[in-house]
């Protein structure tokens, strides 16, 4: 009988590739919504790309809330915790938004380890494993945590840190036969599967229909939403897996960079694409007077911090696509399904 995996926030974008990529691999799968309604769009989603062949099943459960997730783990191998209560344009205050971070997580973990589930892989972020400092430039590894201490931090970056280091702490207080396994992503892009849902991939969005005056001198460490289900689906079974934190991070790429890909290799569907780089000054006094959440991406204007994945390379064979590929895909699925 096919294994059972259960992946929370059924409706969220690394979510939804989670189940496709499952269910092509034969897996039974249960996810959590937060509302039964949801049940359809999902289906919906994931039978775009492959017949769910009545081995999608589906459990009420929020992270915010301990009702349901005992049930939601019954009879379940294995949990892809992907879900996330929040993200780097959530409202809300900053202790509210880490406490929503770090008991999620530890809901999942408590109804996983009481119903003996073989292994959980939880997702975090890169950003975990980073200097606290932007300042500071290199490669590092998942030896490295982040400061969760530190008053610099933006709340996005702390609720990260912060609940991986208590499900951490979790899972050494409290022995039991489940194993945790942690995943480091960087900036998630790739092709989305709904307009309802295009998670971290706005940015291209923008970009593609010119509301994206100019770019800022921002990088990022491009990471395809299919590698990311996958080294999930890895870090799930792999034997040396399990105890063990992975950074998935891609190639670093600058915004400009991403702006030239998609103004020169789209045609004319990348004919409004502004490619002009912005001086810092110019982000910076933007952020203070006119938009707050630019303020969140300043420290890390100019900056080139990268990450190892030899680790993932190593004990799962995890390997990424192109960081261009990973945007041009992104961006011909928001055309075609018309999010732009």
């Amino acid at each position: 009988m096919a294994e059972l995996v259960l992946v929370t926030g059924g409706t969220g974008y690394v979510a939804g590739w989670c189940l496709v990529e499952l269910l092509g691999r034969g897996y039974h799968v249960r996810t959590t919504v937060r509302d039964k309604d949801k049940a359809n769009a999902v289906t919906s989603a994931v039978a775009a790309k492959i017949d769910p062949a009545g081995r999608l099943s589906f459990a009420v459960a929020d992270l915010t809330s301990d009702h349901g997730w005992d049930a939601a783990m019954a009879d379940v191998d294995y949990v892809l915790h992907v879900a996330s209560p929040l993200g780097i344009a959530s409202t809300g205050s900053a202790d509210t938004l880490v406490a929503t971070a770090r008991d999620g997580a530890l809901r999942v973990l408590r109804a996983a380890t009481a119903a003996g589930v073989r292994r959980v892989v939880m997702t975090s972020a890169a950003n975990a494993a980073s200097p606290s400092s932007y300042a500071t430039e290199g490669i590092t590894d998942e030896t490295l945590w982040t400061d969760p201490e530190d008053p610099t931090l933006i709340p996005y970056r702390r609720s990260k840190t912060v609940a991986e280091l208590a499900a951490w702490d979790f899972m050494r207080d409290n022995q039991s036969r489940t194993e945790l396994t942690t995943v480091l992503p960087g900036a998630v892009f790739g092709p989305v599967l709904t307009a309802a849902n295009t998670g971290s991939v706005s940015i291209i969005a923008r970009m593609l229909s010119g509301t994206m005056r100019g770019v800022p001198r921002i990088g990022f460490e491009i990471v395809d939403v299919r590698d990311l289900a996958d080294i999930h689906i890895k870090a799930m079974t792999a034997p040396g897996a399990g105890g063990e934190r992975f950074l998935a991070t891609g190639e670093f790429t600058w915004m400009r960079d991403m702006a030239q890909t998609l103004h020169t290799k789209l045609g004319a569907q990348g004919s409004a694409v502004a490619t002009r780089q912005l001086p810092d000054f110019a982000v910076r006094l933007f952020a203070r007077l006119a938009d707050p959440s630019l303020r969140e991406i300043t420290p890390a204007l100019g900056r080139r911090n990268r990450h190892s994945i030899e680790k993932a390379e190593r004990v799962l064979g995890w390997r990424p696509r192109p960081a261009e590929q990973a945007v041009l895909d992104c961006a011909r699925s928001l055309i075609a399904i018309g999010a732009v």
